[in-house]
């Protein structure tokens, strides 16, 4: 066996012990009597977990919430991605980049936002209709399936967005003037043949976005709980932390059904990618996209664009802000002005625990971060460079977990290290954090090995270099901007992740956004605000500082 493939060899088998070894541990709990009880196995879990009398609504709630947001969120993919490539909107190009900025908003904070703004009891903008029009009970409850669906699709909406967008921005002129030619006109264009030859971008995003949905906790924990509607995700959290009768194994069996409708999911996600190449439009030099010209839609449709990115990106900070400097919830005036303080600050900052979240997700973001990223570089360089049957399994391998909803595997890396020294650790949270964030430590520097021509490392090799040497000296100094977006990607996943922490953090490794949710549980909401604010602080000031080093370090 060669150097490179007993490097392949081992990176497989740190890929798999990161991605398999949680799903074994799920289907072995699962079977388990509990967590104490090693080779007693039992159909008793999966027993309990069907026969649960509250499992039909749930699974019904779960679809609902499922599909309703996957559709909202590509059908506002849909929207902006014709307006930002296919018509002459004004600030394009500002809208395209805001576009995908919510996905730097903590979920969890970004659901907490609307609850401020539209819980029932207090919320800001109820208690401001209430005011005008002297109406005794809240128009809107956030605490609802249709609040769920309206906060995680503006949440997915970016996601759809990276998938639809670039596929309508590289369709071919002609065959939408041919339309035109034979007497259609724009909206019957649009409908007959610009959806049809998008449907498969279409379908990936939609189906993507079902994925996620899936694997949310973030919107169910605080929208869905507080209105007593479960999903899936709540109702596993559910079983393994409320209560007296906490089982660890029904929460595996039900897991086990979760992870696999992802993995099919996924699988189909893929297929429908690749499948794409068969409608392609764009097949010589000739191309240049087509611009509708909006005429007197262009205002209206300016002022809706520009709505609908305020309400994504520049509502939830300020209601937080806002949130975190009053002594509680109250209408914008000149009295709540008056009534302005920092005490919410200064509670947080005095909380020991807040503080040693704030120092658990700093060190998990930034180490974990840096060790996911080295782990990456290595596995991408196997994966574009080295075509054997072994790289392909860890490609493979590499991508499985990006179909884990966090609260499943969670659970299954929990059965893991709960006979191990790092059970309820920060470790544990470490290594969890990894395995599930490392496909986006892998996408962008796969995409940057494949730029970075085989003569490079040839012609260091002949002069005598190894291969470690080639690649600290050559190979990485080109991959810079590579690792800038992947370093920043997990850094940013790792410093907001909840519904992993949620099953892995205990007393001594709580992390930022288990504090969050425990906050909004206790209706603490100007603490949760500022330790919010926080957040946002921290992830932007990481992402500038790495950014600004990358540009430095870029040769």
């Amino acid at each position: 066996m060669n150097s490179s493939s007993r490097n392949t060899v081992i990176l497989l088998v740190i890929v798999g012990f990161l991605t398999v070894s949680p799903v074994i541990m799920l289907l072995f709990g699962s079977f388990s009597r509990g967590l104490s009880v090693s080779g007693a196995f039992t159909l008793d879990k999966y027993i309990a977990a069907y026969t649960d009398p509250d499992l039909g609504e749930i699974i019904n709630n779960t679809v609902i919430f499922v599909f309703g947001s996957s559709l909202l969120a590509t059908l506002l993919a849909l929207f902006l991605s014709y307006l930002n490539n296919r018509t002459d909107i004004t600030w394009k190009f500002l809208f395209r980049i805001i576009s995908i900025t919510p996905m730097m908003i903590p979920h969890i904070l970004f659901s907490v936002s609307w609850v401020l703004l539209l819980n029932p009891s207090n919320g800001i903008f109820n208690l401001i209709l209430k005011q005008l029009f002297g109406l005794k009970n809240s128009l809107f409850n956030i605490y609802s399936l249709g609040g769920m669906i309206l906060v995680e699709g503006l949440l997915d909406m970016p996601i759809a967005y990276l998938i639809i967008a670039p596929a309508m921005a590289s369709f071919d002129v002609n065959l939408e003037e041919s339309s035109r030619v034979c007497g259609a006109n724009t909206l019957q264009t649009l409908i007959r043949i610009t959806l049809p030859v998008l449907r498969p971008a279409i379908l990936a995003a939609f189906i993507l976005c079902i994925v996620r949905c899936m694997a949310s906790f973030a919107v169910p924990s605080v929208i869905g709980m507080p209105g007593r509607i479960y999903v899936l995700a709540t109702h596993i959290y559910r079983t393994i932390s409320i209560g007296f009768a906490i089982d660890y194994g029904k929460a595996a069996a039900i897991g086990m059904s979760v992870l696999v409708i992802s993995v099919i999911l996924i699988i189909i996600y893929r297929y429908l990618t690749a499948e794409s190449e068969k409608y392609v439009t764009i097949s010589s030099r000739g191309y240049r996209p087509a611009v509708i010209e909006l005429k007197r839609a262009k205002v209206p449709l300016f002022f809706v664009l520009g709505l609908l990115l305020f309400i994504l990106i520049v509502l939830p900070v300020l209601v937080l802000v806002y949130t975190s400097l009053v002594p509680y919830s109250m209408i914008p005036s000149s009295r709540a002005l008056s009534m302005m303080n920092l005490n919410h600050w200064r509670e947080v900052l005095k909380d020991p625990i807040s503080i040693l979240s704030l120092k658990n997700s700093i060190f998990l973001g930034i180490f974990g971060a840096t060790i996911g990223i080295i782990l990456s570089i290595f596995v991408a360089y196997t994966i574009v460079r080295i075509k054997t049957r072994t790289s392909g399994i860890l490609e493979s391998l590499s991508f499985l977990s990006f179909s884990f909803p966090g609260i499943v595997i969670g659970v299954g890396f929990m059965w893991f290290f709960v006979r191990t020294p790092i059970y309820a650790t920060i470790w544990a949270l470490l290594i969890g954090y990894i395995a599930t964030y490392i496909p986006y430590g892998i996408r962008p520097l796969s995409s940057a090995f494949i730029q970075i021509h085989k003569h490079l490392e040839e012609s260091s090799r002949v002069f005598g270099a190894k291969p470690l040497t080639t690649m600290r000296r050559i190979i990485v100094p080109l991959l810079i901007p590579g690792i800038t977006s992947g370093w920043i990607l997990m850094a940013t996943m790792f410093l907001r992740e909840l519904s992993l922490s949620v099953v892995l953090a205990r007393p001594g490794s709580e992390v930022m956004a288990v504090q969050i949710l425990r906050f909004a549980s206790d209706g603490l909401w100007g603490r949760l605000s500022a330790l919010g604010i926080i957040m946002i602080v921290i992830s932007t000031s990481l992402v500038a500082l790495v950014t600004f080093i990358g540009i430095k370090l870029k040769p």
